[in-house]
């Protein structure tokens, strides 16, 4: 299916072009005086009617049709800016400002780009620089100081690494990669082998969002696109690292525009072998993002491909002692993403996107040697595959300034092979998925209101419609020292698909397929207050959220003397996937952002969470499972980030750092089923620095676990100790 797509979209940039009386041009450009690429220009005449949305290219610009008055500029990481055209003849520069918090667009809470402090859902985002600044391999480890989002990681580079996000469980969080969804199918996603290198912008929003991102987005998705080139004269970049644990890292990029094209092409490797036996680590990615632009019409292609290897010493740390690691078993991981994405227009307030899309996910878990002193240390080499193909439209009308009124259609064909060689098994599964959407927003002078609706087809559950309602309002404009107020509030539905286990069954393990498991559900109810302070530099925010999740899947033992055991063959063992559980969560989240001058920044969050399970009838109270009553594991109450970064012209430093406080867990340690244990809180906090000692080349450094802690992110997996890497980067070209 997907190879249609480049089929299609030349044919919709020969149809769609649209054909403007040139009447000028502006050019985009950040505080440092580099281009902006992608800002959405939307153009007003002297009435204020919308004569025309575009969007800059590789170099800032954008030419202008006839008529044009003022143009208003949103781009990520900037606060919008409205301007007044000089002249319509000779081209005219917009300096951007960097945003505070609340003033920072986001594309990835609604359909369109807001407002953080107009959007339907909050958030957090890191952008190119801090990236770079920050210097973590992983992705997972940035994400640590966002707001709101805690990550979890079994203890080791490259070791399974999930998020929860207001209570939710590790597969509520939707993850989308240059716009190609990568969750498997059923919602995981490990976060722990994605890099962070070539990524030029990190967003992630909170809430339920099932109305614009379907399946998995019960309580939060994460959103990352690849840099573009920008310069007109090719740019290498090149580096390597080096540092304890006999890590080495290396990466280059080659990037630039010309004309109506920009590209990037960019790839690393990484090695580490870890602290202590079977914990070695290593990781290649390379990925391409081009694109082309002529008037209102831009073609763009991403290509991502990803492997690891992954020693995995399993659990191995209890109250009465450690054992020994295991000493061979094995993760796998190859993943490949492609998307083509066509922007037309045509006409000028009317904007159209078609993207086409493909994952392709391979996954091996093998263990082959059963370790003396080590309990359920079994032999098994499971092999999953993942493929996920499909399309997107979405197309925007703005007929004034202040309303936009989005639809979208979504088609998704979902096919998974799931197998355990040694023990004969192979699952297939294959589900097409279909999808419409709607979402009315209203910008108007104190008020910002959108409402949404989703009706989505899964082949495992059916059909189900999800809705959004989101208002916020400026109760006071303010000045330069108690700025404005805002307040926020929301109801949203989320749903999460069953997984491929769920529904099609494990015969390796005796688990029989179950066609008829409802979705997952939430109902989020949140209400929230921003202040700006001192200009707009500061922003303080409070809010309160609720999630009822309901219909949530538990696993069940049946007795093989059952009809369905015997219709199986299942003798020995038999089981199934069903809707039983109800769990709540609420809680706080306060916020802190600020920016001092304009290189040195400050962000600090706290959250407050608190989960209880309502409904677990398969579970009697003090077995170890999560009874009625017992708070969800792996949800701390109490966890919190803090970010400080400094970009000076020859020298930068940051700082982030996560609070945990204690939680609950499962303690494998015991036979039978695993009771709880609570695991201790932590703080980490990882720092660098770079100084350029030339202006093209520029020497950095990175500790992580910087105070040495001695701390398990998942009962039984000690964190590493404190770990130093430093390098050099190399610039060629660009000017």
């Amino acid at each position: 299916m997907l190879h249609l797509v480049p089929v299609c979209c030349l044919i919709f940039v020969v149809a769609c072009l649209p054909v403007f009386a040139a009447g000028g041009s502006v050019r985009v450009l950040d505080p440092a005086g580099a281009p902006v690429a992608g800002a959405r220009v939307t153009v007003l005449d002297e009435s204020g009617r919308v004569v025309s949305v575009l969007s800059t290219a590789a170099d800032g610009s954008v030419t202008l049709p006839e008529g044009s008055g003022r143009v208003r500029v949103e781009a990520p990481g900037f606060a919008p800016q409205e301007t007044a055209l000089r002249s319509l003849g000779a081209p005219q520069d917009i300096r951007l400002r960097l945003a505070s918090h609340a003033e920072n667009v986001t594309v990835t809470a609604d359909a369109t780009p807001l407002e953080g402090a107009k959007a339907s859902a909050p958030g957090g985002s890191l952008d190119a620089g801090t990236l770079t600044l920050l210097n973590l391999p992983e992705l997972s480890d940035n994400l640590r100081v966002l707001p709101g989002a805690y990550v979890s990681d079994t203890g080791r580079r490259g070791g399974l690494t999930t998020m929860f996000v207001r209570g939710g469980e590790s597969d509520y969080n939707k993850v989308i990669v240059d716009g190609v969804p990568v969750n498997e199918d059923g919602g995981g996603f490990n976060f722990g082998v994605v890099s962070s290198f070539g990524v030029g912008r990190v967003e992630t929003v909170r809430g339920a969002s099932s109305i614009l991102y379907g399946s998995d987005a019960m309580t939060s998705v994460t959103q990352l696109w690849s840099t573009a080139g920008a310069t007109r004269v090719p740019e290498l970049r090149f580096g390597a690292e080096g540092g304890t644990f006999s890590t080495a890292h290396g990466f280059a990029s080659l990037a630039g525009a010309y004309g109506r094209w920009d590209y990037n092409f960019f790839g690393e490797q990484f090695n580490t072998s870890g602290q202590g036996v079977n914990d070695g680590y290593g990781s290649s990615m390379q990925g391409a993002n081009l694109g082309g632009r002529w008037g209102g019409t831009s073609l763009r292609l991403h290509l991502r491909h990803a492997n690891s290897r992954s020693g995995v010493q399993s659990d191995w740390l209890f109250p009465s002692g450690a054992l020994p690691p295991d000493t061979d078993q094995l993760a796998r991981q190859n993943d490949f993403l492609g998307s083509l994405a066509l922007t037309f227009s045509p006409v000028a307030t009317w904007r159209n996107t078609i993207t086409g899309f493909e994952y392709n996910h391979r996954l091996r878990n093998a263990d082959f040697v059963m370790d003396a002193g080590r309990p359920y240390d079994y032999p098994f080499d499971g092999r999953d595959h993942y493929n996920r193909a499909g399309f997107d439209w979405q197309s925007e009308v703005t007929e004034r300034a202040w309303t936009r009124s989005v639809a979208g259609f979504h088609f998704e064909d979902e096919n998974a092979f799931v197998s355990e060689l040694l023990g004969g098994s192979l699952t297939h599964g294959l589900r097409r998925n279909s999808a419409v959407f709607g979402e009315q927003i209203v910008d108007y002078r104190r008020l910002a209101l959108s409402l949404g609706l989703r009706w989505e087809h899964n082949e495992s559950f059916g059909n189900k419609a999800v809705p959004r309602v989101t208002a916020s309002f400026l109760i006071f404009r303010g000045g330069h020292t108690l700025g404005g107020t805002r307040m926020h509030a929301s109801y949203a539905e989320g749903i999460k698909a069953p997984s491929f286990e769920q529904t099609f069954g494990i015969t390796a393990y005796g688990v029989l397929p179950n066609a008829s498991l409802r979705p997952e559900q939430v109902r989020a109810v949140e209400a929230g207050v921003t202040q700006q302070l001192f200009g707009d530099r500061w922003s303080f925010s409070a809010l309160y959220f609720h999630n009822l999740f309901r219909d949530q899947v538990e696993y069940q033992t049946l007795p093989v003397t059952a009809a369905p055991c015997i219709a199986a063959g299942f003798s020995s063992f038999c089981s199934e996937f069903v809707n039983l559980n109800r769990t709540l969560a609420h809680g706080a989240e306060l916020e802190a952002h600020g920016r001092l001058t304009q290189r040195l920044s400050l962000s600090g969050s706290y959250t407050y969470t608190s989960t209880q399970a309502l409904s677990a009838p398969l579970c009697a109270p003090g077995t170890g499972c999560t009874a009625m009553g017992d708070a969800l594991p792996r949800r701390p109450k109490h966890f919190g980030s803090v970010l400080a970064t400094y970009n000076g012209h020859r020298w930068g430093t940051g700082l982030g750092g996560s609070f945990v406080g204690r939680r609950p867990d499962l303690n494998f340690e015991s036979p039978g089923i695993p009771p709880f244990r609570s695991v201790a809180g932590y703080a980490r906090l990882d720092a660098s620095a770079w100084h350029d000692i030339t202006r093209r080349i520029t020497a950095f450094a990175t500790v992580q676990n910087l105070l040495n802690q001695r701390y398990e992110e998942v009962a039984g997996y000690l964190a590493y100790k404190a770990s130093f890497r430093a390098g050099l980067r190399f610039r060629l070209g660009g000017d």
